[in-house]
């Protein structure tokens, strides 16, 4: 995977988790994101990076909505 394909599929999971999530500000959603995809910055496959930073994320931003409830 070329560093720009995992780099749009990252900015489309953004826009769905922000979608998927409107109780949680955009900004937030990003900063989950982002940090989340950060801890993978060191690992050499990067095939399945965006699969676990979307897996994390959503637990994240569940947890998040639910306190926002």
């Amino acid at each position: 995977m070329t560093p720009t394909s995992e780099q749009r599929m990252i900015e489309q999971l953004l826009e769905r988790l922000v979608a998927t999530h409107p109780s949680v500000p955009s900004e937030r959603v990003a900063e989950v994101v982002h940090a989340i995809h950060a801890q993978f910055d060191e690992r050499p496959l990067r095939e399945y990076v965006p699969l676990f930073v979307e897996r994390s994320a959503k637990r994240e931003l569940s947890q998040l909505s639910a306190v926002d409830a």
